[in-house]
């Protein structure tokens, strides 16, 4: 077959070459490109120059994006995206890392509206602080014992012989007599620990479940504390501040140097109201409460546990006897009963004041509640000691609302318990603090 005529161009203007076009580099060997003959007169024209002309590339080549999974292809001029396959309603997959388009029918609804957090308000600062930058007084005396204290000491002297000879008589059989009485005189002097700093904390942290002020809550402490102790005239570093992981509004005087507080006291009460615990706390150091409950609980404690097993063998030997025979039972009870008898009638001066000990004990830990009141309103601290007792019996008001409420009956203590009561009533209590609350006090 023949070739199809070619384009007929114009009149080259080259000079020197009036008859010849350009010869094209040996490195393109093609033929020229063939232009529609519809518009044989668009054809380029050429620059005067030796070169060949530059042709503008018709269209840029498209990008090449990595490996699959592959960026949808735009045609060029495209305006619209490419429209996904409807046999795939699946969310197109995207390049690890990219995060999917949200459904439409979870962009269209609003987000749940959630409850902006209550942030904690921290307690008010309402204590009027007198001291602050003044040179603090320091009473001579730093601390004694009042008539609860030594009362007491009093009521547990019976507990005290009692445990004397339970030690000597275990103590002796074991090591024999000089051995024996090195033990009972090494647990004379074991009291002296009550005041032994290290073993004070030690048994705060072990027995007490306290522990050693945080930061913040040393902050915090630190400023009330020292207005109160110098309201006192007491050096406040003689005593030791620890907490109580507890919900409960509370404080406590332990040993000879601890002053616990809780966390809830420590959070959720104003200055004032937080300098009225802790006066109240450090009256029952400095008026003896607290190292004088201690030792007397020491040196009670092995005639107490004498006592526990005792009751425990007996109780053992009855429920025995029980399962053999009545015959056995009443013969046991019997002996018991004789033995506890002769007890009363042959050291009465030592068992009748343990039988009734315990009430005696509650009674003056009442009276200690009542003189570590006054000792906090004589600081200054009436008015605020009596908002934490109205607070103390709201609570409680509030705990028998809700039992009736749901119609549970809490059972109220009957007359000897409320004799084992350490506490008074809050309304004793507030009683007490009408005297310092009176103007001009």
């Amino acid at each position: 077959m023949s070739q199809p005529p070619g384009p007929t161009y114009p009149e080259p203007q080259y000079p020197g070459a009036d008859t010849a076009p350009p010869q094209y580099p040996s490195a393109a060997p093609s033929p020229a490109p063939q232009y529609p003959e519809a518009a044989p007169s668009a054809a380029p024209q050429y620059p005067q120059a030796t070169e060949p002309p530059q042709y503008p590339a018709p269209t840029p080549p498209a990008p090449q994006y990595p490996q699959y999974p592959q960026y949808p292809q735009y045609p060029q001029g495209a305006a619209q995206p490419p429209q996904y396959p409807t046999a795939a309603p699946s969310a197109p997959q995207y390049p690890q890392g990219a995060a999917p388009y949200p459904h439409p029918a979870a962009a269209a609804a609003p987000p749940p509206q959630q409850p902006a957090p209550v942030p904690h308000q921290p307690p008010a600062d309402d204590l009027d602080y007198r001291h602050r930058g003044s040179r603090v007084h320091v009473a001579a005396h730093q601390r004694g014992a009042d008539a609860t204290a030594i009362g007491r000491l009093a009521i547990h002297v019976p507990g005290f012989l009692v445990s004397l000879a339970v030690v000597a008589a275990i103590s002796q059989g074991m090591f024999g007599t000089v051995g024996g009485w090195l033990v009972v005189l090494a647990w004379l002097a074991s009291g002296a620990l009550v005041f032994h700093r290290p073993t004070e904390l030690a048994y705060a942290r072990s027995v007490l479940k306290l522990r050693t002020p945080l930061a913040q809550e040393r902050a915090r402490l630190e400023p009330v504390w020292r207005e109160v102790t110098a309201r006192a005239g007491v050096e406040r570093h003689t005593y030791e501040l620890m907490v109580e992981n507890s919900t409960e509004l509370n404080a406590m005087a332990a040993a000879g140097h601890v002053v616990g507080v809780t966390t809830y006291s420590l959070n959720h009460l104003s200055s004032g109201n937080l300098a009225a615990v802790l006066a109240h706390e450090l009256g029952h150091h400095t008026g003896g409460h607290a190292w004088a409950g201690l030792l007397g609980y020491w040196y009670s404690l092995p005639g107490r546990m004498a006592w526990s097993l005792a009751r425990g063998f007996a109780r053992i030997a009855l429920f025995i006897a029980r399962r053999l025979s009545f015959a056995a039972y009443g013969i046991l009870v019997l002996f018991f009963g004789m033995f506890v008898i002769a007890g009363l009638l042959g050291a009465w001066f030592v068992t009748i004041p343990l039988v009734i000990a315990p009430y005696l004990l509650a009674y003056v830990g009442r009276q200690a509640e009542l003189r570590a009141d006054q000792q906090a309103a004589a600081l200054g601290f009436a008015p605020e000691m009596a908002e934490v007792l109205h607070r103390l019996q709201a609570e409680e008001d509030a705990d028998r609302a809700r039992a009736a409420a749901a119609g549970q009956k809490l059972n109220e203590p009957g007359t000897l318990a409320k004799l084992l009561d350490t506490h008074p009533d809050h309304v004793t209590r507030l009683r007490a603090l009408e005297p310092y609350r009176q103007p001009g006090r």
